[in-house]
């Protein structure tokens, strides 16, 4: 029988920690699935934000001609977009992932934790591969990163966490409403469009931006637009605003998911 614990905040963290070899087994599974009778393999990797750059680049670089903060258009939209296809494709497999594990969750008990878990760390893998045709474009258009990069992992784990929080919400909503995972992919366009990734958050009118600051990806797109080029300092005071709504909205995740754990093999 699976109970939940008695503690509303009881977290249940430490057994997460001890079954780390199962996380690590579910993410290398789930990395063999993705590339497995591939034709290309990793190069998807690299394919799909080097597309989407393009088609950004001639859309809105050339003819909507939107600025793009003194810098060329093509590695001012593939910075956002690398940490934007990362947040993507982990709230996407995550929001499905207790769906897609439903015989292993009927069969034993685990920490459910790891299940969404292993579904955000997955995608890391294609963002480091994407991230060389980044360097790659750095090097062609003559971008020195700033000691700014330094703080890149931060920025990254900033993205991890959002991502996380996000699918602590949708995966537990999935497996009681199926509709939630028809409603993911309109979720993530609606999402890309309302973050600074094909446009400058310079577009956002000042009295605007703290309430636009509410967008837990606007800090890690433009932290990763300050670390790797150079650009002018972004407003710490939004950043700061966006960083507490991935908080928030962490600790209300975990808190759900909790909630919730104890019914997924009866529901699912």
């Amino acid at each position: 029988m699976i109970e939940s614990s008695q503690g509303l905040f009881d977290l249940e963290l430490r057994a997460v920690w001890q079954a780390r070899e199962l996380l690590a087994f579910l993410v290398w599974r789930d990395v063999k699935v993705r590339y497995k009778q591939t034709l290309i393999g990793a190069s998807w990797a690299i394919l799909q934000p080097l597309m989407t750059m393009m088609i950004f680049t001639v859309i809105f670089g050339h003819f909507a001609r939107l600025p793009s903060d003194g810098l060329p258009y093509s590695v001012f939209s593939y910075t956002a977009l690398l940490p934007w296809m990362y947040f993507a494709q982990a709230i996407e497999r995550s929001g499905k992932s207790l769906i897609g594990d439903t015989n292993l969750i009927k069969k034993v008990y685990f920490p459910r934790l790891l299940v969404p878990l292993a579904a955000i760390l997955t995608p890391l893998v294609d963002c480091a591969i994407a991230f060389c045709l980044l360097l790659g474009l750095l090097a062609w258009f003559g971008i020195t990163p700033t000691w700014g990069m330094l703080l890149l992992p931060l920025f990254m784990l900033l993205a991890l966490l959002t991502a996380l929080a996000v699918s602590l919400w949708l995966a537990p909503l999935n497996v009681r409403y199926r509709d939630v995972g028809h409603a993911i992919p309109f979720l993530i366009q609606f999402w890309m469009y309302a973050s600074p990734v094909a446009y400058s958050v310079n577009l956002i009118p000042e009295r605007w931006r703290p309430l636009y600051g509410l967008n837990p990806m606007l800090g890690v797109i433009e932290g990763f637009r300050w670390a790797l080029l150079g650009k002018a300092s972004p407003d710490f005071q939004v950043m700061m605003i966006s960083a507490t709504a991935v908080f928030i909205l962490l600790l209300g995740g975990l808190l759900y998911f909790k909630r919730m754990e104890h019914t997924f093999a009866d529901v699912i």
